[in-house]
């Protein structure tokens, strides 16, 4: 069965499910900036609008388009910013 989620005051909602692979969930985000930690190594990919991501150690945003993929190592907090709704998919690995 699927499991929704909502974070920041309901600006960030998703929906987690099984793939034959690993969990997964999909989701848009409001316009806004967002921090968020993982407790297992991430596979995003944006679906719709641009995700910017700030990765602990990096100095700059890196912009994420449709069908662009970013990979979040496990156990550590990243920072994003939409311009706009923005929607991904993520794979936990």
């Amino acid at each position: 069965m699927f499991k929704t989620n909502e974070y920041f005051d309901g600006n960030v909602k998703s929906i987690a499910f099984a793939t034959s692979e690993c969990p997964a969930t999909i989701g848009v985000m409001a316009k806004g900036e967002y921090q968020f930690g993982t407790s297992s190594t991430e596979y995003m990919t944006i679906t719709s609008g641009i995700l910017h991501v700030k990765l602990p150690g990096e100095t700059e945003w890196r912009s994420y388009k449709p069908f662009e993929q970013f990979i979040v190592p496990k156990g550590i907090t990243f920072q994003v910013k939409a311009d706009s709704d923005t929607t991904y998919i993520c794979l936990y690995k």
